[in-house]
């Protein structure tokens, strides 16, 4: 099977017509149609379902699309890597940030590696769930990520660089925002909750928080990234729990109160445990320099305002 072999099968996925795909590819529908055969007769299955109308994918084809989407550009981001360092990069790193860590740690990070790791080329993708940040470590289209443990995968390395007291972000006109002080979880019994998606380590740990408060929590919509429930809780839509941060995408209509009892959430660098890598060693000590440096300015932040 070549590469060729897929690009052409993609096109004809997502069209579903042949004749489009062939335009799209700018070459005739005969040899596209050949082509995709010759592919079935390789695989030993056929990947479409043919009327006189439209191009429909069998089970096998469902397979084969998803697959051939990320081996093709799996491809497109190793020719780009390759082209980096033939420019004189050093090395390219790819690097996956949680959600929150996207608005405050990434831009730390992404800024002392301009100045200290000056020859390479970071590539970073924020507002990832811990699960996909892990399944992209194993599958080498990430070297390192900034996530939130635990992982379940052993082949993974991790290296804890803060723990996050987790918070409520509450519309500002909801009763509960009209206090500065912590919130209590039993006062979120009953309330509509916008969350992260079942699995991901700040849904795990808030359902364990509501579970010892007595109450299984209503969740009226999910979402991957913070910035969506950030906007959510704004609209009016729930209340959402949340790793805190100084530096969330902040709105205007929202407020963010300390949830009580106090409750912590890992951040930590993880990256594959079999790793040689002297750049994704180097990475590492950045962001946990990176993270000390935050926490400093914060302390000083708050010092600041308490004598004032």
């Amino acid at each position: 099977m070549e590469l060729r072999h897929l690009r052409y099968f993609l096109a004809v996925a997502e069209e579903k017509h042949f004749g489009r795909a062939a335009e799209l590819l700018r070459m005739a529908q005969p040899p596209l149609s050949q082509q995709i055969r010759q592919l079935e007769a390789e695989l030993s299955t056929q990947l479409f379902e043919r009327t006189t109308r439209r191009v429909d994918l069998t089970p096998a084809g469902e397979l084969l699309m998803e697959r051939a989407r990320q081996i093709l550009s799996d491809v497109d981001s190793a020719k780009a890597d390759v082209a980096e360092v033939g420019r004189g990069a050093a090395g390219v790193l790819h690097v996956g940030f949680a959600g929150t860590a996207t608005y405050r740690l990434m831009p730390e990070i992404v800024r002392m590696a301009r100045h200290e790791l000056p020859e390479v080329r970071l590539h970073v993708v924020g507002e990832m769930l811990t699960p996909e940040m892990e399944e992209g470590l194993l599958a080498n289209r990430l070297d390192a990520a900034v996530l939130r443990p635990p992982v379940s995968s052993p082949e993974l390395h991790l290296d804890e660089i803060e723990q996050t007291p987790l918070a409520v972000a509450l519309p500002l006109e909801h009763p509960l925002a009209r206090d500065a002080g912590p919130v209590g979880a039993a006062e979120l019994a009953g309330e509509d909750l916008v969350s992260y998606p079942r699995g991901s380590a700040v849904a795990s740990v808030a359902a364990e928080v509501t579970r010892q408060a007595g109450f299984r929590p209503h969740i009226v919509q999910e979402a991957t990234e913070t910035s969506t429930l950030i906007a959510l809780v704004a609209a009016g839509l729930g209340l959402c729990i949340l790793p805190d941060s100084s530096s969330l995408p902040m709105n205007a209509a929202i407020a963010i109160r300390r949830l009580a009892p106090t409750v912590g959430i890992g951040l930590a660098t993880a990256w594959r445990a079999d790793s040689t890598s002297p750049l994704v060693e180097s990475f590492t000590h950045l962001a946990r320099r990176a993270a000390a440096r935050i926490a400093e300015a914060r302390a000083s932040s708050e010092g600041r305002d308490t004598h004032h």
